[in-house]
């Protein structure tokens, strides 16, 4: 089952997608795709840490979801937009090949028998990019949106700690 997870940021996706994986499994994986970058992210990915108990399971994976086996495991992937900033800056701002290398590791992520609970941010929503860069990423974000939209099972979009069922 692949359940999607999007909304602003600070919207309650985190703390939705656990409470949703822990009524799942007891045991549930958690898999952290953000690079530390500096100090203040530093302090932001141990506070994700923190609201975690001893009945997770923690994995970093910056890019490479699809090689990840978690065949019978309920996950929470936190969170598509860190992971896609990954493929973005690696590929030096190509939107076409961060898109279509996305998708491959998504696909074969998608194709193991588990509870796939995934988080994205709604980035297209808030104010336009000043630069091209960041405009770009906004529309790689929204057609990588669309592409998990469309493979999960459930939708849910939070708005300020409210769960709105989208599908």
């Amino acid at each position: 089952m692949i359940y999607y997870i999007t909304g602003g940021e600070r919207s309650g996706k985190s703390s939705y997608a656990q409470n949703l994986a822990l009524s799942l499994a007891d045991t549930p994986f958690y898999v952290a795709t953000a690079r530390h970058w500096d100090g203040d992210f530093e302090k932001r990915i141990q506070r994700h840490v923190a609201e975690r108990d001893e009945r997770w399971t923690s994995i970093e994976e910056e890019k490479y979801l699809g090689n990840l086996k978690l065949e019978g495991k309920t996950v929470v992937v936190d969170c598509v937009t860190l992971w896609l900033t990954n493929w973005y800056l690696d590929t030096k701002n190509n939107v076409e090949e961060s898109l279509e290398k996305g998708k491959i590791e998504l696909e074969k992520l998608f194709a193991q028998k588990a509870n796939i609970i995934i988080i994205s941010n709604e980035i297209g929503m808030g104010i336009h990019a000043q630069t091209e860069v960041g405009r770009k990423f906004t529309e790689l974000q929204g057609w990588m949106n669309q592409f998990i939209a469309k493979r999960a099972d459930k939708a849910i979009f939070m708005v300020s700690g409210l769960p709105m069922k989208l599908k």
